[in-house]
């Protein structure tokens, strides 16, 4: 059994089809074991624990990573190494950052981390901004603009456009350093960002661009301005704000207690004691930069850890319509026929602009994967589903769009699910429900089957909505088919027709 960066052979009557690979990331602030398994372009994610150590809180003060730290960091990674043995990991990945590169002591932890059984690559600056930002490229593949990782030893930007990571830049900003500075004024912190984004020559060429935030810290002021605002979703990968928000969670965190925070759905207690110091640093970087907007992503150094060894054919899959076609075909019934269903249903709205098309092919990969629920509980899983799914690749306003889809698809019917269209238009929220509506067309006709679908065709032609079939197959064409042929006309102002030749 070779361990660390690492390959773990273990006798098996039968090799798995996903492998199971374990990311151990050693970081300033927090260290954390995430398994994933599944497609390598999308793994799912099988496991996740983090545990804060702490490790760079003392290095400012003393240059070394603290005996509490350290114990904690220790007991940590033995039962994280514990646990992939359990798990049956076929690989396991271990990196360290700032905290372990900048210590006195980093390589004791290293040697720790060796006996225990991981071999630790320590990350450079650049290595770490790099990942960072092929992690956001991973789960947005069309992001062009700065990725920000804000870790708690050190700041990480990277530019990023057509799918490529071009200047990258490391510096001693991480959250928990910010404090140091702060406390020397308000103006130590202003200057000493200035100076080091100067580095960067990005303060004409960065302007309008989107700021995409990576780190715990700046997704825990995300989780807050979600709250503030009302956002309906608790979803905060692709979450957006405008710029001027960066300064109002300035002024907010002032006038909020810890208790207060405490109350904001999905935000770590384990985070407050840094929110500030990151709300102020993010208003400096987004004022210096004159970014045009901030969005969240949910991927960064770890993903782009796994990205960076998929092969190219693969990296340029769309990520939203592999994991839902993943999904989908684990939970159908039959053979996944998803891409024969969007097949069916798309000449009826080839007029649909392309990122709508997207949209709706991912509903029809999870077509069915509500059929093991109560009947009276199917749109609501469907819902579910769409809105909450573990998702890249897709706003809120597209999550809407999936959801609204399958809530329709599994019997919701042409009503706007409860609490929806809040950000989807209103003319996409209506499509939506004909697609769901199409889906449920298609759905019955075949009893989820291939054939019916492959010998059958929906058509739209002047005025009429078609079902065209050969004349030996009309007993498809029963009263349940019927009556979906009438709703989904009746949403389309067109005229229900059965054709059969």
């Amino acid at each position: 059994m070779q361990v660390g960066g690492l390959q773990i052979t273990r006798s098996r009557k039968k090799p798995r089809v996903n492998r199971r690979t374990a990311i151990v990331d050693i970081g300033s602030n927090s260290i954390r074991l995430v398994v994933y398994q599944g497609p390598a372009r999308v793994p799912a994610i099988l496991f996740n624990e983090k545990v804060m150590a702490g490790l760079g809180k003392n290095l400012a003060a003393t240059g070394a990573i603290g005996d509490d730290s350290m114990a904690l960091a220790v007991q940590a990674l033995e039962r994280f190494y514990r646990l992939c043995i359990q798990m049956d990991v076929d690989s396991i990945k271990c990196f360290a950052t700032a905290a372990v590169r900048d210590a006195s002591n980093g390589k004791d932890l290293i040697k720790a981390a060796s006996n225990i059984g991981f071999d630790t690559k320590v990350l450079r600056g650049e290595e770490e901004a790099e990942l960072a930002g092929l992690g956001v490229i991973s789960a947005m593949p069309g992001a062009r603009g700065i990725v920000g990782d804000l870790g708690g030893g050190s700041l990480e930007l990277a530019m990023i456009e057509k799918g490529k990571v071009l200047e990258r830049y490391s510096f001693p900003l991480g959250v928990l350093r910010v404090a140091d500075l702060r406390a020397k004024g308000k103006d130590k912190l202003k200057r000493q960002v200035r100076k080091m984004l100067k580095k960067t020559g990005w303060d004409k060429n960065a302007q309008d661009l989107p700021f995409y935030l990576v780190g715990g810290s700046w997704r825990s002021l995300a989780r807050l301005d979600m709250f503030d605002s009302g956002y309906p979703l608790p979803v905060i990968h692709h979450y957006e704000m405008k710029p001027e928000r960066a300064r109002r969670l300035v002024r907010q965190l002032a006038r909020m207690n810890k208790a207060k925070l405490r109350a904001v759905p999905g935000l770590s207690t384990s985070r407050i004691p840094t929110l500030d110091d990151a709300a102020w640093l993010l208003s400096f970087i987004i004022r210096y930069l004159g970014s045009s907007t901030m969005i969240v992503s949910a991927y960064g150094v770890r993903e782009g850890l796994l990205y960076q060894n998929v092969s190219k054919p693969e990296s340029k899959r769309d990520p939203l319509l592999l994991a839902t076609e993943e999904s989908g075909a684990a939970q159908a019934r039959f053979p996944a026929n998803s891409k024969l269903l969007g097949k069916w249903i798309a000449p009826i709205f080839a007029e649909d602009p392309s990122e709508w098309q997207r949209i709706r092919q991912a509903a029809c990969n999870l077509g069915d994967v509500a059929w093991r629920a109560n009947p009276n509980f199917r749109a609501e899983r469907g819902l579910v589903m769409g809105l909450h799914g573990n998702w890249v690749g897709i706003t809120g306003a597209e999550r809407e769009l999936l959801g609204q889809t399958l809530f329709t698809s599994f019997g919701g019917g042409n009503n706007i699910f409860p609490g929806g269209g809040k950000l989807a238009s209103s003319e996409a929220t209506q499509r939506a429900i004909c697609w769901g509506l199409a889906m449920r067309l298609g759905q019955r006709l075949s009893g989820g089957t291939r054939n019916p679908l492959e010998q059958t065709q929906l058509r739209k032609i002047d005025g009429r909505l078609e079902i065209i079939m050969a004349a030996d197959l009309r007993d498809l064409y029963g009263d349940a088919v019927a009556k979906r042929h009438v709703q989904l006309a009746h949403m389309l102002d067109l005229e229900p027709v059965l054709v059969t030749e």
